[in-house]
C-alpha cells in the first residue's frame, strides 16, 4: 500500500474525524429552525452529499445547498441566511464535540515519524477548519493540525468541488510529485471517485454515514479499514514496526 509512496493525502469530515453524524444533526436543526416542517426520515447526508455532488460546478456548493433547503422546505430567508445560521448551529459542535476518530491520531504521528508528507484535502469550508486548528482541544491535544499536516486545502483550495479531481491535481502541483507517489485516505463515494479521477490509490476508512455506496466504494477503491487501528497494524507491518 505505502510502496513508493511520498505523500498520503487524508479527507477530513467523515475519514480523520468522527463528524458526519455531527453535521446530519446540524442539518437537522437547521431545517426545522427554517420552516415548520420535520424532517422525517430522509437520508439527511446522503442527499446532502448527492446535491453538493450536483453543485460542485458552483462557486460555492454550499450556498446553493442551503437554496435546496429554502426551496424545498419553502424558507423565508435567503440562502445567504440560511448558510449563515448554518454555522452559527454548528460553532458549539466544531469546538467541543467534534474529535478524531479511535486511533486516527495514531496513525497520523507514526506515519509522520517515518517520513511521509501528509495533507489534507476537504470540502470543509477554512471557518471550520480554523475551529479544528485554534479551538477544538480534542484534536489540538491530539495530534495538532499544524503540527502534523504539510498542506491543509479547505473547499476554497480550488473552485471545483469533489469528484472533481481538482484538488489533487492542485496537490501533485504543490509537492511536484506523481500520483503513483501518492494515496488517498477517503471514506466516501465522491470521495473515492475524485481519488480514481486523479489516477491515485484510495484506502477507505469506513464510516457508517457511507453503508449506503458500500458496494460502490469497495468496487472502486483499493484498500479497505474497518478502523484507525486496523490501518495502524498494516501499515507497522509494511513498515517493519510493531503492531498495536
Amino acid at each position: 500500500m505505502l510502496k513508493g509512496k511520498k505523500v498520503i493525502i487524508f479527507d477530513l469530515d467523515g475519514t480523520l474525524i468522527d463528524s458526519i453524524g455531527i453535521w446530519n444533526a446540524i442539518d437537522k436543526k437547521l431545517i426545522e429552525t427554517i420552516s415548520t416542517n420535520k424532517v422525517g426520515n430522509i437520508d439527511i447526508g446522503k442527499r446532502r452529499d448527492q446535491k453538493l455532488k450536483e453543485y460542485s460546478k458552483s462557486e460555492d456548493a454550499y450556498l446553493e445547498y442551503c437554496g435546496f433547503l429554502k426551496e424545498e422546505y419553502n424558507a423565508k430567508m435567503s440562502k445567504e441566511d440560511i448558510k449563515k445560521l448554518r454555522y452559527e448551529i454548528a460553532d458549539q459542535y466544531l469546538r467541543e464535540v467534534i474529535d478524531y476518530k479511535p486511533n486516527a491520531e495514531k496513525v497520523l504521528k507514526y506515519l509522520k515519524e517515518k517520513g511521509f508528507i501528509l495533507v489534507i484535502a476537504s470540502t470543509t469550508n477554512d471557518h471550520t477548519i480554523e475551529h479544528y486548528k485554534k479551538d477544538n482541544r480534542n484534536i489540538i491535544n491530539k495530534a495538532n493540525f499544524e503540527d502534523i499536516f504539510s498542506l491543509i486545502y479547505s473547499k476554497g483550495a480550488v473552485k471545483e468541488l469533489k469528484p472533481n479531481p481538482a484538488i489533487y491535481h492542485k496537490i501533485l502541483k504543490e509537492l511536484n510529485v506523481k500520483p503513483e507517489e501518492c494515496l488517498i485516505i477517503e471514506d466516501s463515494l465522491i470521495g473515492v471517485e475524485s481519488a480514481n479521477n486523479a489516477n491515485i490509490e484510495v484506502a477507505v476508512m469506513y464510516d457508517k454515514y457511507s453503508d449506503c455506496n458500500r458496494q460502490e466504494i469497495n468496487q472502486l477503491s483499493q484498500y479497505q479499514f474497518k478502523d484507525f487501528e486496523e490501518m495502524l497494524n498494516t501499515i507497522k507491518e509494511e513498515l517493519g514496526g510493531e503492531r498495536v
